[in-house]
């Protein structure tokens, strides 16, 4: 542990924090990230696997051949970050635990595409001024009944059976002096499109539930005809705010998560920043000492033009 305190930058300790937070990622996402090349940044987890902070797994593909490394927190790591929070010691075989969970997952590559949706907004910030992912939750921050219930919700929240959506992560997104909070849902393609749709059913579901607040949900698709498909789905002006964008549309125009990408359901085809796509949410404005948005007694006000 002293060699490690001895060692350890700034940077290597948002790291060991987004491991502990969000399990595994691979060698690209943390050079994309937190690094000015591939080449800096393998030499540096290299450095922090020797000092027993990290560890890493390589999946094979079934098609031969081997993905980039994978990297979680080793125990040294997990002591690290618990006692920077306060939260006590790992138990002994805590690390060991995790590995064998992280490397067995079948929907591994779900988890590392909804961190990537995080890690690509990181990006960004980190070649842009002015602009920053300032809030990165992840999806087992919702997993127990009750963590979207607020006070003045109906109780209705905090009960197993409410249908509450579990969200992939959730997030800030701060630029220009305003800031936007969301949800993300990453869609891999392996689920009918009905899913999808049970599943902004559920959020919309938790807006009649909140009453007070509502945010945007970013659906990350990986094609630019399912996410047409999924639009199709939904004639009439839903109640939620559900914005959608494609990785192969990324892939083409060469743009990233943060600027003109956003599809918002039931709103046409012109395609907003992150930044600009609308939420109702008084607390978060005070928490983030922002203007609140422009808001009518029907929801957010939004500018566009239906189609």
């Amino acid at each position: 542990m002293l060699r490690l305190q001895a060692s350890i930058t700034n940077r290597d300790d948002r790291l060991l924090g987004w491991l502990y937070d969000h399990g595994v990622l691979t060698t690209d996402q943390i050079a994309s990230a937190l690094f000015p090349s591939l080449d800096f940044a393998q030499r540096r987890l290299l450095r922090l696997t020797g000092l027993k902070a990290i560890t890493r797994f390589r999946p094979n593909k079934l098609d031969g051949g081997s993905y980039p490394y994978h990297y979680v927190l080793a125990q040294l790591g997990y002591e690290h970050v618990m006692g920077q929070r306060g939260l006590g010691a790992p138990g002994r075989d805590h690390a060991r635990r995790r590995f064998q969970s992280l490397i067995s997952r079948r929907d591994l590559p779900h988890l590392l595409g909804g961190n990537g949706v995080f890690i690509a907004l990181a990006a960004y910030a980190r070649r842009n001024l002015g602009v920053a992912l300032e809030s990165w939750r992840p999806a087992t921050a919702f997993h127990e009944p009750g963590t979207l219930y607020r006070h003045g919700s109906d109780n209705r929240m905090i009960l197993k059976s409410s249908g509450m959506p579990r969200p992939d992560g959730a997030g800030v997104w701060a630029e220009d002096g305003k800031t936007v909070p969301f949800f993300v849902e990453y869609d891999t393609g392996t689920e009918s499109l009905a899913v999808l749709a049970e599943k902004i059913d559920k959020y919309d579901l938790l807006a009649r539930y909140a009453e007070s607040w509502l945010w945007p949900t970013l659906f990350v698709l990986p094609t630019a005809q399912r996410e047409q498909h999924l639009h199709d789905r939904f004639t009439a002006e839903p109640s939620i705010i559900a914005a959608t964008t494609a990785l192969d549309y990324l892939r083409h125009t060469g743009k990233t998560l943060a600027q003109d990408v956003w599809r918002l359901i039931g709103f046409g085809k012109p395609r907003k920043r992150l930044i600009d796509l609308p939420y109702v949410d008084a607390e978060h404005d005070a928490a983030w000492s922002v203007a609140p948005q422009a808001v009518n007694d029907d929801g957010p006000e939004i500018h566009l033009e239906r189609g």
